[in-house]
Order: structure tokens, then C-alpha cells, then sequence
């Protein structure tokens, strides 16, 4: 594995062991919290996260909306330990599928469903950007609209 995708690796596992340890410090009425009526709750949102490993690999390798409609309907995710262990199997996908990746693999274009075109190693990208993203979000729900500040270092 080259250099980069390591270290982009490296930077998911970052995300992941924070989001986790935000996770740890949450009760399982916490996930029903919706800051805001239209939007997703706490644990709506924890859902999303603990899928996003997959489910962007998915996108990246060209699945079609319909396609990513069912890998989100065939998904029941609850509680707070159905999601740890999602999130953990994910990204442990992720990593077995970057490790196969050749020098021409992560130079190799796709088109998401919506029309966005990067590189394998762009998309690699974008699921950290994804997951930090996602994990800012769930920071600033419970510390601004909740008062529950996890205490848990975003960076290393």
C-alpha cells in the first residue's frame, strides 16, 4: 500500500476511534435528540456515519442510486452498539479493499450516480473528509444544543 492511501487510512482510523469514544459517552435515549425537527437525530445521524466506509466505497465503484437505495434499506441500525460495530466493520472493509488497490487502480476514474467524478484515491479522500465532516456535526448537536460536551480530542 502506497504512502498516501496509508496515511489517508490513518487519518479514517483517526475519525472512527473519536466518533467511537463520542459514542461511549452517550445513553441510548441520547440517540432520539433532534436538534433541529427537520433534520436528522442523534442517532439518525450515528447511522449514517457508522455506514459511510461502505457505502462510499459503493459510490466510488460506480453503484447506481437503486442500488445504493436497497444497501441503505437492507441496513437496520438502532442502537448505539449496532452502530459501533457497524462503523468498525466498515471501515475494516474499507482497509481489506484500499489494501488490494494497484498504483493504476487509484488513478482510475468513476462517475457517482449524481454525475461527480473523481480518482479511486479522490474518493478514498472524500470518505475521510466524509466522516470529519459528519463527526463536526455530531460535536457541535451535542455540545450547542444539548450542553453534553464529549470531551473527546477531535485531533491527535
Amino acid at each position: 500500500m502506497n504512502v498516501y492511501c496509508r496515511s489517508t487510512l490513518h487519518q479514517i482510523e483517526v475519525a472512527v476511534e473519536s466518533i467511537i469514544k463520542i459514542m461511549d459517552g452517550l445513553k441510548e435515549e441520547d440517540l432520539l435528540m433532534r436538534p433541529t425537527p427537520s433534520k436528522h437525530s442523534i442517532g439518525e445521524l450515528l447511522s449514517h456515519i457508522s455506514l459511510i466506509c461502505m457505502a462510499d466505497d459503493l459510490i466510488a465503484g460506480g453503484a447506481s442510486r437503486e442500488e445504493m437505495d436497497s444497501f441503505y434499506g437492507n441496513k437496520s441500525i438502532h442502537t448505539l452498539d449496532e452502530m459501533r460495530m457497524e462503523l468498525q466493520e466498515n471501515v475494516h472493509y474499507l482497509k481489506e479493499r484500499v489494501a488490494k488497490w494497484t498504483e493504476e487502480m487509484l488513478m482510475e476514474e468513476t462517475t457517482s450516480y449524481w454525475g461527480v467524478t473523481y480518482t479511486r484515491f479522490e474518493w478514498l479522500v472524500e470518505v475521510a473528509a466524509h466522516l470529519y465532516h459528519h463527526r463536526g456535526q455530531l460535536h457541535s448537536m451535542l455540545v450547542h444544543c444539548y450542553d453534553k460536551d464529549p470531551r473527546v480530542p477531535m485531533f491527535e
